[in-house]
């Protein structure tokens, strides 16, 4: 019986040792080695200062400034995820038709499965251009510019077939800012 609770022991302290410290730190140092970035969350800075994360959507309602993809969760970390609205539901219709009447793209009708996708299509920022062009006064070489911007920031599809091309709304934001300014 002692020799049964003290080979218990021993494999209880070496499996505490091996699933509870020894991977939990080769997994960090990997990742901390070869990814560092995507590791500390993949964070964007300007200025030395932290303005997002190329992971997450961020709520943006400025007339001057691409939106994400409408989210259930107000663009929440902590509540990330959908709405339970299905097709009958009258508020669902609502939103979606408020949404067509601004002229959003077919796939911004919908919030995201997540409600904090970060990216949207190149039709989709495309679609934001009256708008933004409207709120900024811009002028025809102004919205040929920031045309050449939103083709610019299209990211190519991972290892060249995975997912689709896509355009982080965050960068793309900077960009438009770094070009002309808030």
């Amino acid at each position: 019986m002692i020799k049964i609770v003290v080979q218990s022991l021993r494999t209880f302290l070496a499996l505490s040792l091996i699933v509870g410290l020894l991977y939990p730190l080769s997994v960090t140092l990997i990742g901390q080695t070869l990814w560092s970035h995507q590791a500390n969350g993949s964070l964007v800075e300007r200025n030395q200062k932290i303005v997002g994360s190329e992971l997450l959507a961020q709520k943006s309602e400025s007339m001057r400034l691409f939106w994400p993809r409408p989210s259930a969760s107000d663009y929440g970390s902590i509540p990330s995820g959908a709405s339970n609205q299905g097709p009958t539901s009258e508020a669902l219709k609502a939103s979606v038709q408020e949404r067509k009447a601004k002229g959003f793209a077919n796939e911004m009708l919908f919030a995201s499965g997540s409600g904090l996708d970060p990216h949207i299509t190149k039709d989709a920022a495309i679609s934001q251009l009256p708008r933004i062009v409207q709120a900024r006064n811009m002028n025809d070489n102004q919205k040929t510019a920031l045309e050449e911007i939103i083709k610019s920031s299209i990211e190519k599809r991972d290892l060249g077939f995975l997912g689709e091309e896509r355009i982080n709304v965050l960068r793309l934001n900077l960009k438009l800012v770094d070009v002309f300014g808030r």
